[in-house]
């Protein structure tokens, strides 16, 4: 069985912190807002006393995800991998095919192209 990764569970009671003294707080009848301060306030308070393994854990995982030697490798990364090298080998051919040398046709080298037209200054 997985277990549960560590920011969620330090998520969860970082809400918990939050919320407890929140619902004692308006049980009591303090006003709202009131209530969300001072429960802001003593969970960030508890969370840094009492999470201390949790919240390192966490920084741990974020740590990791960020310095990770090689980069993580999924099955659809490495279809798409596969399909990007398959159109490239058939471009590599097709390119190859274009350079080798064709049979000499009846049109001579010089054809008469299409007179240019010079840019003409389009400022209104």
């Amino acid at each position: 069985m997985k277990s549960v990764p560590s920011w969620v569970s330090y998520s969860v009671y970082r809400v918990l912190l939050f919320a407890a003294p929140l619902a004692i707080l308006l049980a009591l009848g303090i006003k709202g807002w009131i209530a969300a301060v001072i429960a802001t306030i003593i969970g960030m308070s508890l969370s840094f006393i009492f999470l201390r393994k949790p919240r390192e854990n966490v920084a741990r995982d974020l740590y990791a995800a960020r310095h990770r030697d090689k980069p993580v490798i999924t099955e659809d990364a490495e279809l798409e991998d596969a399909a990007l090298d398959r159109v490239e080998a058939a471009g590599a051919a097709a390119s190859a095919a274009d350079a080798a040398p064709r049979p000499e046709s009846d049109a001579p080298d010089d054809a008469p192209t299409a007179p240019s037209t010079p840019a003409r200054d389009v400022t209104p």
